[in-house]
């Protein structure tokens, strides 16, 4: 079983704390629709002739392409690859594209999951986070998605603003439970070099908020959650016990996948490769029929460190037998002689099964990096 990622790297304006690549030319979607098909039709063969089980939009805004460009990418999917008929297709969207025409003629390409970009139902933190919309607009996007017929509604909120007091983020998490959605997924706000939110952070314009903060809040995310029916399945998402991705959990069990478009990373065969994050040399290179992917393959002690690192940001964690089976007995051994030098605040562990609480999660980056890689 496979997934595929397609790029799609047009977005109207860059939000301040972004750093996935994206470009805002409109003129150059006709070309790169074109070209994207050559690419798909190129790859067919790439992942063999394994059944793939979801397909994921991403950006960018893939909403700012008409659902006739969508369609047709889609359909170039189905011609060439082995889509099994109940995959889980994604698109990202942003509520400013997606007015009741858009969404009813949407559900006719084969898109039939949404993930909506909210962000905040706070006019002054959208405006502050640079988003092309409201309040207002988030709200009915949401509603006028499910009217339309889509019942697998995905959102996305950020904590962790400076300013954004843990009342505030709990008001913002009950707006999102009241409304027709089946997945959340809640980022802490980075601050990633080249954004416009790093640029504020040199100039003094901006201050982060401290960890201690973002900790209540993170806390609050996997509370309100479970209260509400979610399973808190991954540090970052929580869905319905029906309605996980399926895609996003298939790059944390490493599941091969190709991606498509420019920028875009692939992992197949124990390799990992990715397109140039450049539309027009992408645009050049598959014409003229040039490699345009940079490889890099990963040895036995990278595919054991990503298997822990990976497998420690979901709920279900690692299974320590699997460890053994999979990478040796004495890898195994030592996994488990550094888990008593954890944090018994931060993890749970039956004898065969290690995974985080939710304390832990938020600080699995120092667990993973500094504790268990170190120890083993």
């Amino acid at each position: 079983m496979s997934g595929i990622y397609v790029h799609i790297p047009f977005c109207k304006s860059k939000c301040i704390y972004c750093d996935f690549y994206s470009i805002a030319v409109p003129s150059l979607i006709p070309d790169f629709c074109k070209t994207l098909k050559k690419e798909i039709v190129s790859r067919r063969n790439t992942l063999s002739d394994n059944q793939i089980q979801t397909i994921y939009f991403g950006g960018g805004t893939p909403s700012i392409l008409d659902t006739d460009e969508i369609k047709g990418i889609l359909d170039e999917i189905h011609a060439n690859y082995n889509v099994n008929s109940n995959a889980e297709i994604t698109l990202e969207a942003n509520p400013e594209n997606l007015c009741h025409q858009y969404l009813a003629e949407l559900r006719h390409t084969g898109i039939n999951r949404l993930s909506i970009g909210i962000q905040s139902f706070h006019d002054e933190t959208l405006k502050f986070l640079k988003r092309r919309h409201n309040a207002s607009k988030a709200i009915e996007s949401i509603k006028e998605a499910a009217e339309c017929g889509f019942d697998n509604i995905s959102i996305d909120l950020i904590y962790g603003i400076e300013g954004l007091t843990c009342e505030q983020w709990e008001k913002e998490l009950d707006k999102a439970f009241s409304l027709p959605i089946s997945h959340l997924s809640c980022y802490c706000l980075g601050i990633e070099e080249g954004t416009l939110l790093h640029r504020y952070l040199c100039e003094n314009k901006y201050s982060p908020t401290d960890e201690d903060n973002c900790l209540r809040q993170f806390l609050c995310f996997d509370e309100k959650s479970k209260e509400n029916g979610f399973d808190h399945y991954e540090i970052s998402n929580a869905g319905k016990p029906d309605r996980h991705s399926r895609h996003n959990s298939s790059y944390w069990d490493r599941t091969e996948y190709l991606g498509l478009g420019p920028g875009a990373h692939s992992y197949y065969a124990n390799s990992r490769t990715w397109n140039v994050a450049d539309v027009k040399e992408y645009i050049r290179c598959i014409n003229e029929g040039k490699e345009c992917l940079t490889s890099e393959n990963l040895t036995p002690s990278d595919i054991f460190e990503e298997s822990i690192m990976l497998g420690l940001r979901t709920f279900k964690g690692i299974d320590i037998d699997e460890i053994g089976r999979s990478f040796g007995n004495e890898k195994s051994g030592k996994l488990k002689d550094a888990i008593k030098g954890l944090n018994p605040a931060h993890y749970r562990f039956d004898g065969k099964c290690l995974s985080l609480t939710a304390q832990g999660m938020f600080v699995s980056d120092s667990i993973i990096v500094k504790q268990i890689q170190e120890a083993i």
